[in-house]
């Protein structure tokens, strides 16, 4: 297990080619959490994740003939692409092994940074034992993403960073996937306040840090399509999962609609941009899986921005829908000239905007002398929505929100 000593080596070591990224109080989540929140930016990165402080000083490690022979990584992403820039920076070849179904942005940008990039199977497990063939048959050094004392070392250079920029605080949230994060953090952090406390969280669709914790013993879990790819990690690692036992006091887990939410409030109200395994921790606050003190200092810890475009989108889209300001309205009234005016009269009168209006005659339950009409509009809220609804029903229609299927996942 790597000691603070390491911790403060790697520091030194990985100093000039690592952003200090900022950790600041958030008070734009003051209704809804009663803590004191700070969130740790580390979605700021050059390559957009934590990934890089363990990266680095892995490769630092190389000798001359391992540089010249080249690295080889698995990654769903963030990895990945820390590997890529700085090996490529420093003039190492790198091949990088990614599960076929990792977001198109984390593979664009991993090539962009250098590597060889192959995509191969569904899962990380699955792009791991690819990686350890190729290993085998191309004589490449391998960089692990977490089960590696040296990158272990270089991630809890954020617990030393915390202790100085967030020197009272009481509890740290972060998320956990092969536990690298997590654990180089607390190893810092506790060896300097041992009265912190540390929770992990998982996403549902990959609890294997939950399992094992409950097992006393490291238990794969099957992992399934999650918006946090990042921590979708089957095993946690042989040396993390001893400090995570050691060092963390909770692993909670939270759930795909609990991610999107908490990505689009960190997008509205916080004005950035944070990946699924990022979110994570943001979404164990506010579904109170994680219990707060109004005198508590809380510090979240952001992991990652690496988010495909389409899928911001999305989440988007569904969270305006879940909040009321996109709905979609079913509208039955006479069918005469003057109808749609009326209704879009009353729509404008009440201050809402219609974005697409579309008419229902041959397929729609409805009397012949009707006509109904679907309605998307735009409000203020669920209490906007409702002054829509009974300003139409005031002027003689029948209306009701159609809100479609059950809610599934995300991806």
């Amino acid at each position: 297990m790597p000691t603070l000593d390491d911790i403060r080596a790697a520091r030194e070591r990985v100093r000039d080619e690592i952003i200090l990224t900022p950790c600041t109080r958030s008070l734009v989540f003051d209704d809804l959490l009663p803590c004191h929140l700070h969130f740790k930016f580390e979605n700021l990165h050059r390559t957009g994740s934590f990934k890089e402080r363990g990266a680095l000083n892995r490769i630092l490690h190389l000798t001359p003939e391992e540089r010249a022979r080249g690295v080889i990584t698995a990654s769903a992403g963030n990895h990945a692409q820390a590997v890529a820039f700085h090996a490529t920076r420093l003039g190492i070849p790198a091949t990088v092994v990614m599960p076929e179904t990792t977001p198109l942005v984390k593979v664009t940008n991993t090539r962009r940074h250098g590597a060889d990039v192959v995509l191969h199977g569904q899962r990380f497990s699955e792009a791991i034992s690819e990686a350890e063939r190729l290993q085998k048959v191309e004589g490449r050094v391998m960089i692990h993403a977490f089960d590696d004392d040296l990158v272990i070392a270089g991630q809890g250079t954020l617990g030393l960073e915390l202790a100085e920029q967030v020197p009272e605080v009481d509890l740290v949230v972060v998320p956990i996937g092969g536990g690298g994060i997590i654990s180089g953090t607390a190893i810092a952090l506790k060896a300097l306040k041992p009265e912190v406390r540390f929770v992990g969280v998982e996403v549902e669709a990959a609890p294997s840090a939950r399992l094992s914790r409950d097992a006393g013993r490291i238990v794969e879990a099957e992992t399934g399509e999650t918006l946090a790819d990042g921590i979708a990690v089957k095993r946690l690692g042989d040396r993390t999962f001893p400090i995570i036992e050691a060092l963390v006091d909770d692993i909670v887990l939270v759930s795909e609609e609990e991610i999107a939410r908490a990505i689009l409030l960190l997008l509205e109200r916080e004005k950035s941009v944070v990946e699924g395994a990022g979110a994570a921790t943001l979404a164990a606050l506010l579904s109170g899986k994680v219990s707060v003190g109004a005198d508590e200092t809380v510090v979240a810890v952001l992991c990652g921005g690496n988010i495909d475009i389409n899928m911001v989108s999305r989440i988007i889209d569904r969270g305006l829908v879940d909040d009321g300001r996109l709905a979609r309205l079913r509208v039955t009234t006479r069918d005469r000239p003057g109808s749609l005016a009326l209704l879009t009269e009353v729509v404008a009168r009440v201050g809402a905007n219609v974005l697409e209006v579309a008419h229902q005659r041959a397929f729609a339950d409805i009397s012949m002398g009707e006509v109904e009409i679907i309605m998307h509009l735009e409000t203020r809220g669920r209490d906007h929505l409702e002054e829509v609804l009974e300003a139409l029903r005031a002027a003689g229609t029948r209306v009701e929100e159609v809100v479609g299927p059950a809610r599934r996942p995300i991806p």
